[in-house]
């Protein structure tokens, strides 16, 4: 028997509707998420420091889990409402009709952002969640998910802030920032969204050379040759929260998949080169450049920094260094910021230089002047990308 409902039922997910969805990204990168968004052709209703809301389709969403090189997850918003308490929480919830998109036989994860005085657990706001979902589903058609902490399948997010409470389905799943490609991460990677931020924050499209020296597991350089190929990054995932919801548009998704597969940079792609000093890093940076596609676009080497090969054309030149918050130490990192500006002056003239680095007084060290700061965040690290114009002949250091 379906379940008795003190709140009216709600119409869940349409495929091709347009309703409100949420796009999250890290703090500091709204400005490149909303630049992509407004490339694919959407225009965003309202920003925040951490996400973009439009107005779209599941199917739009589909796409942009698809094409989105910056953000972190695609949330469609299924209800809202004036929550004061746990047990208003559960009775909102389950009066929603989930068994149109939630199979018995399906896994459920539920993550929750609360603020309210109600509740100092947000785990509990999570439970009484996933309890209301379960509980309808089995009310109405008689055996109930699976549920944990695995965002693997189908995902339903909550923000729970005073008494507004919002949910969504997350229909990204897993975060986007995991590509799938990064097999082997080595030491200290760079997040795959923050590289690809990075790397939109040069200009850089593919036109000119780009040399990413100390390149670790080579995370710059592969977003870069995504870049430059123009091939979406959600190709390299297999799995997204919306292939599990029961009327999962699977003929659409392929045909999106297969249009994506047939984009290609019609230029010609000038040369990527990423090096390293430490053999294991070159080799994670391989094998992950080979399991994203675009090994036979990079040439890895293993040297010095100041070692590494300068295309005759000018570029890009792009090092994320040490800064001693994880790997290094001041004292021992003083002499390899040095070095970074004599290389940028000696073997760099005429091309245009990046340093990516959370140690602001380090930085002092490269003796450049700056010609623009681009603020990021490195997880909780306050970090900078910092440009230098590599003109050739005299060099004005900084004061």
């Amino acid at each position: 028997m379906a379940p008795t409902n003190e709140y009216p039922q709600l119409p869940m997910i349409d495929s091709q509707k347009p309703q409100t969805i949420r796009i999250t990204c890290a703090p500091g990168l709204v400005n490149y998420l909303r630049c992509e968004v407004e490339g694919l052709g959407y225009t965003v209703s309202s920003s925040r420091p951490t996400g973009i809301e439009i107005k779209a389709s599941m199917h739009d969403a589909m796409r942009l889990n698809l094409f989105l090189r910056t953000a972190f997850n695609v949330l469609v918003l299924i209800d809202k409402f004036k929550c004061a308490n746990p047990d208003e929480l559960y009775k909102r919830v389950r009066a929603l009709p989930w068994e149109e998109i939630i199979s018995p036989d399906e896994y459920l994860s539920v993550v929750s952002s609360v603020n309210t005085p109600s509740i100092n657990d947000w785990r509990f706001a999570s439970l009484k969640v996933k309890d209301a979902i379960v509980d309808r589903v089995s009310a109405a058609v008689g055996s109930r998910p699976n549920s944990g902490p695995e965002r693997e399948n189908l995902v339903v997010q909550l923000y729970w802030n005073g008494d507004n409470a919002q949910l969504f389905l997350n229909t990204s799943g897993r975060k986007l920032a995991d590509r799938n490609y990064r097999k082997m991460p080595y030491k200290a990677p760079m997040q795959e969204t923050l590289a690809a931020s990075v790397i939109l924050a040069t200009e850089y499209d593919g036109a000119v050379p780009l040399v990413n020296p100390m390149c670790g597991s080579g995370t710059l350089a592969i977003e870069a040759a995504l870049i430059a190929s123009g091939r979406p990054p959600g190709l390299l995932r297999a799995n997204f929260g919306f292939m599990h919801t029961k009327d999962f548009d699977s003929e659409t998704w392929q045909s999106m998949r297969r249009s994506a597969k047939k984009i290609r940079n019609k230029g010609v792609i000038a040369p990527i080169i990423a090096t390293d000093v430490d053999e294991g890093a070159i080799h994670a940076a391989r094998k992950n450049a080979e399991t994203a596609g675009v090994h036979h676009m990079i040439q890895f080497d293993v040297c010095d920094f100041e070692e590494t090969p300068i295309p005759p054309e000018k570029g890009i030149v792009i090092i994320n260094p040490e800064y001693g918050e994880r790997l290094g130490v001041f004292a021992e990192l003083e002499t390899t910021y040095k070095r970074m500006g004599d290389f940028f002056k000696k073997k760099c003239q005429g091309w245009t230089g990046y340093i990516f680095t959370g140690n602001f007084d380090l930085a002092k060290k490269v003796r450049l002047r700056v010609s623009r700061r681009m603020e990021f965040f490195n997880a909780k690290i306050d970090c900078r990308l910092l440009k230098y114009e590599l003109y050739e002949g005299t060099r004005r250091e900084q004061d």
